[in-house]
């Protein structure tokens, strides 16, 4: 109930912006064109958002036939969960990481990079699909998704406004309105930075906790995370560098750091998630 409130708020302040700004083009008829085409994209959000994610990263949806060691733990683990059986896709990239999308359990899908599968131990996988599986059952996906859509939108709103601006006045009105324009051509994406940063961090913790759980061995994801970070700091990942708005979708920061990314990073430290499972594990322990 809470992500689904977020996503509402979301989607409500979305549509006002693009109202605001339509008004701010058009008045009265602008503005109902803007409310319109919001409706639409908030639509468009809703049932095809995960779609859309999935497309940026050229993922690609692998069967039994194809994977059966990665479809088989999935599936083992979505039971252990009380999952329906997502979809499983690989994206070919050489930085090990992995994300969760769809609008419910039911419509959900997990996508790994070649690299994760390539240089991540089978334990170690496990726990990375087992805290994206924790995602799911925790309804994360949704907002995850329909932020990363609606995130992106506010961008191309700035730049679509920040351009249309010299056009809308003569004079010193056109310096005022340039200077507006350049404003939300820098604060909209800043916002939607704001707006993931504020949901990932908690959720990001949420979910190692409830992974560590499904598989029983909270060490496993605590690796993975460690190993992850490392080869991630290495070896970009040119999808995520181009669309910095998905960023808060996956289990590490895919980012390289530079310009905003790091300091406007969508995920908790690390080591202190790495510190978090190993006490976990320390509480499990018989010893």
């Amino acid at each position: 109930m809470e992500n689904l409130l977020r996503t509402g708020v979301l989607i409500a302040l979305l549509t006002a912006l693009f109202m605001a700004v339509g008004y701010w083009i058009g008045g009265g008829e602008g503005m109902l064109i803007a409310f319109l085409i919001a409706a639409a994209m908030n639509f468009t959000a809703y049932w095809a958002a995960d779609s859309a994610v999935l497309g940026v990263y050229g993922a690609r949806e692998v069967g039994e036939a194809e994977a059966p060691g990665l479809v088989g733990l999935v599936r083992e683990l979505a039971a252990r969960a009380g999952l329906p059986m997502p979809r499983v896709y690989v994206i070919e990239s050489d930085q090990p990481n992995a994300f969760a999308t769809g609008r419910n359990p039911e419509h959900a899908a997990v996508a790994v990079t070649s690299g994760l599968l390539r240089d991540l131990p089978r334990d170690e996988i496990a726990g990375v699909l087992a805290h994206e599986l924790s995602h799911v059952r925790n309804r994360d996906t949704l907002t995850m998704t329909i932020t990363a859509t609606l995130a992106g939108a506010i961008g191309m709103l700035a730049n679509f406004v920040f351009f249309l601006a010299p056009r809308r006045g003569s004079g010193r009105n056109n310096a005022s309105v340039a200077i507006a324009s350049l404003l939300i051509l820098l604060l909209a994406p800043l916002a939607a930075t704001l707006v993931r940063l504020a949901i990932s961090r908690t959720r990001e913790y949420a979910a190692d906790a409830a992974g560590a759980a499904i598989t029983g061995r909270p060490l496993w994801l605590a690796d993975a995370l460690a190993r992850i970070e490392d080869v991630a700091r290495q070896v970009p990942n040119e999808a995520a560098e181009r669309n910095p708005a998905t960023a808060h979708l996956f289990i590490v920061n895919p980012l390289s750091g530079g310009n905003l990314a790091g300091l406007f990073s969508t995920h908790p430290p690390i080591a202190e998630r790495i510190a978090r499972l190993e006490a976990m594990a320390r509480e499990r322990s018989p010893w």
